[in-house]
């Protein structure tokens, strides 16, 4: 196929086309002032409009025909072929793609670009600028697949600010080892600096050790106050420090100024589009409103973070897992089992990314999980989620009133003979494998896929059955998506 896209199509070109076909193959989109500054040059606008009439496998990706992309196979083909002429330029032309990207408003392809070009610096400082932004605005993943690459390049230390960022974001999609590692890292190469927010490095390093919680609760909240203290006022991270500042003073046991507190940090969150610290905000105000035992206040709150949870399409995100644990109290409190055992599912699908990474957030919501299956009489359900408290309060036991609510918890279990399995009984492992039966993988594969064996994956498949109440995968994966649990 190569040889015939060759011989037909390439062969007849002028070397000169052919230089423009290669060089500006290394864009995924283009248009021409982007291919002009590619390759340092004028009139590429007219020579892509010549190359669509042509019908050079060139698509148009809009009717300006202002951008183009090249069909994928031909794409490939003419990669291939400037690598083998002119193996040297591309990282220049990645650099050049790069430059331009981040001055025309494409900061994320200029991540591409430069990465491409072996430019770490440029990609550390997008990376810095753009990574909390993505993650609020739910391309979660599009963050992962950044940090990925400052793991695979080797350069955990080299950039401290970004092994903040990549240490957070560890900790909010539930890797607890990685995201130690990379605060470890950001911790041994910190210098003393001004960011370009006008913030200081170390404002950032008190406010990961602050989220992370590995030294208690008053290291955490001396910790936050000093970032507060250090962080610019322009600081895209204020409204967080804010949130755990609010959270510092609940889990003191003091209430009321913490729900002062996270009222604000709601409003500020809201307006700068920090969604994640938004939502958080808002439920934790609902479950300090149920501890009044002011319902109506506790219900209104709930709903205003599930509203936001929606919007932002953070539903995948560990901050709604607290919101919907609130929303299933609110159920059981009005009597709305069906509700409450939905919300109760939603929740359940998100307790894998409750780890000892964020400590007293995972220990909250599990305790409020706990008691809205005590109020739906499932006891097993309960067992499990106090099981995976403890198991984090034996990493962090400091936690201010957290441990005692969990005794508590556990002292009404105690008194309870309700055994019924269901959904909220599934142990992490459990809820990690049930997204993957319902993909075409054997069970072989889901265990290449999580790291076990296959017959872990079977007996662990045969558990969730049982408790489901069913008796295949077919019926596992279709009940799964009618209590919330699906992907």
């Amino acid at each position: 196929m190569a040889d015939y896209l060759w011989s037909e199509l390439l062969g007849h070109f002028s070397p000169e086309r052919v230089a423009f076909l290669t060089r500006t193959a290394v864009l995924q989109r283009m248009s021409g002032p982007l291919c002009d500054a590619v390759l340092d040059t004028t009139g590429s606008s007219a020579v892509l409009a010549s190359l669509e009439e042509g019908n050079l496998l060139l698509v148009p990706l809009d009717r300006q025909r202002r951008w183009y992309r090249y069909h994928h196979l031909f794409q490939e083909l003419l990669l291939a072929e400037l690598a083998r002429r002119e193996p040297d330029l591309v990282p220049q032309l990645h650099a050049r793609a790069a430059s331009w990207c981040e001055a025309n408003g494409l900061p994320e392809t200029a991540i591409d670009h430069a990465q491409a070009a072996g430019d770490t610096d440029r990609v550390a400082r997008l990376v810095w600028e753009l990574a909390l932004p993505a993650y609020d605005a739910g391309r979660v993943e599009s963050t992962r697949r950044w940090f990925g690459w400052f793991e695979d390049q080797g350069l955990l230390g080299r950039y401290p600010e970004v092994a903040v960022l990549g240490a957070w974001l560890q900790a909010l999609v539930g890797e607890p080892v990685a995201a130690e590692r990379w605060a470890d890292a950001a911790e041994f190469e910190s210098v003393a600096g001004t960011l370009p927010d006008g913030s200081t490095t170390q404002s950032y390093l008190a406010l990961l050790r602050a989220l992370l919680c590995r030294q208690g609760l008053d290291r955490m909240r001396a910790d936050t106050q000093a970032a507060l203290e250090k962080l610019s006022p322009a600081s895209q991270w204020r409204p967080t420090a804010r949130l755990l500042e609010g959270i510092g003073y609940l889990l003191a046991g003091e209430a009321e100024r913490a729900d002062v507190i996270l009222a604000h940090a709601a409003e500020v969150a809201t307006e700068t589009g920090a969604l994640p610290a938004a939502v958080i905000a808002l439920a934790e105000r609902s479950v300090v409103a149920m501890q009044h035992e002011d319902w109506m206040k506790a219900a209104t709150l709930a709903e205003r973070a599930e509203g936001v949870v929606r919007a932002g399409a953070l539903d995948g995100y560990v901050a709604s897992a607290l919101v919907h644990a609130a929303l299933a109290r609110v159920a059981v409190h009005q009597g709305d089992v069906p509700r409450a055992q939905r919300h109760l599912g939603r929740a359940t699908r998100l307790r894998p990314l409750l780890t000892y990474a964020l400590p007293y957030f995972a220990v909250q919501t599990l305790v409020e999980l706990g008691r809205a299956c005590l109020g739906l009489d499932d006891g097993a359900g309960a067992r499990v989620v106090l099981r995976q408290a403890r198991d984090i309060l034996r990493r962090r036991p400091d936690l201010g009133i957290l441990p005692t609510h969990v005794d508590e918890l556990r002292s009404q279990l105690d008194t309870r003979r309700g055994a019924v399995k269901g959904i909220s009984s599934l142990t992490p492992a459990e809820l990690r494998l049930l997204p993957l039966l319902g993909t075409h993988l054997n069970f072989a594969e889901i265990g290449e896929r999580l790291y076990v064996s296959r017959h872990t994956v079977k007996t662990q498949a045969v558990s969730i059955y049982r408790k489901l109440g069913v008796s295949s995968r077919s019926q596992a994966v279709q009940h799964a998506q009618q209590l919330g649990l699906g992907g």
